[in-house]
């Protein structure tokens, strides 16, 4: 059965557009809250703020590194520029986990002495970052489905909104019971909330930059399918590994028997096709050997260093 990412395919240029739009919003909010938390002596907004601020400087990046992305294949980049989106979700992941224990740290602070709080500077503004948050959510939401470069932005500002809501809340609090703690207690949340978010998300593209193979393909799935190719022998020294997000490669030694190795070329041709119809592969290269000359205990997958 073919592999399907369900990738959702959205025009570059009103992704782009999308993108350049958030990245507006989320500039002119994070000036509006960090004012606002140095005004009303909120340290939840100024996290809030913070936390939109990565958020722009995510989308400054997801945007340079899908203008990136598109340039072809040259000759110092034969695989073409798409992985630069894995290295923009790395980066912005990155960003996150650093602003989430900065923000642990101060929170416990504030919770020791917590200071005065203006409610209302607290809840208006949080309201305005909800409305900002929510927007930019759903100009990346249907983008992020077929980019991790992209996810990583909506999880960004999903994560956004939910902090939002936290500090509309503790605002009111706030207002209603000069409830002081609650400021600093909703900064630890929305950081412990940062922090599992992107540990939950690093890893996939830790994986594609170590050269892993993609989450969804069995690498010993691959080998019995290669092996069950009529004159197959043997398959060893088998590399499958992700190019790009959606650009699965593999290489690897077949092995044939010697009289048939003039089938070489009709071998690999059913090989490919395997390939490509049930793991979704574009890009092999395949060394064929004799049986009577092939390599003697070698490893299925990689090489003996």
């Amino acid at each position: 059965m073919p592999h399907d990412h369900g990738h959702a395919h959205i025009d570059p240029d009103s992704g782009d557009r999308r993108v350049a739009i958030a990245i507006w919003a989320n500039g002119l909010l994070t000036v509006a809250q960090i004012v606002g938390g140095i005004l009303s002596g909120s340290l939840a907004l100024i996290a809030d703020a913070l936390h939109n601020f990565s958020d722009m400087a995510s989308l400054v990046i997801a945007f340079a590194a899908r203008k990136i992305a598109r340039r072809p294949a040259d000759e110092r980049m034969t695989f073409g520029y798409g992985r630069v989106e894995i290295v923009a979700a790395l980066i912005n992941y990155t960003t996150l986990i650093v602003i989430g224990f900065y923000l642990i740290y101060e929170g416990g602070m504030r919770m020791i002495d917590p200071p005065e709080v203006m409610g209302w500077t607290v809840v208006i503004l949080g309201g305005i970052a909800l409305v900002v948050d929510t927007l930019t959510a759903m100009l990346t939401y249907s983008m992020q489905k077929g980019s991790v470069n992209i996810r990583a932005l909506f999880l960004h500002n999903l994560s956004d909104a939910l902090a939002s809501v936290a500090v509309i809340v503790g605002g009111t609090l706030i207002i209603l019971y000069e409830m002081r703690w609650v400021d600093p207690a909703i900064t630890i949340g929305i950081a412990l909330y940062i922090l599992y978010l992107s540990f939950t998300e690093i890893g996939g593209p830790i994986r594609t930059l170590m050269l892993g193979s993609p989450p969804d393909v069995d690498g010993n799935d691959v080998v019995r399918a290669i092996q069950c190719v009529d004159g197959v022998v043997d398959v060893h020294h088998v590399h499958l590994w992700q190019m790009q997000e959606h650009a699965a490669a593999l290489d690897c030694h077949i092995v044939v028997e010697r009289d048939r190795m003039s089938e070489a070329d009709k071998i690999k041709e059913n090989v490919k096709s395997v390939l490509h119809e049930r793991f979704s592969i574009e890009h092999s290269t395949l060394e064929f050997e004799a049986s009577d000359n092939a390599h003697k205990e070698a490893q299925v997958f990689g090489h003996r260093s």
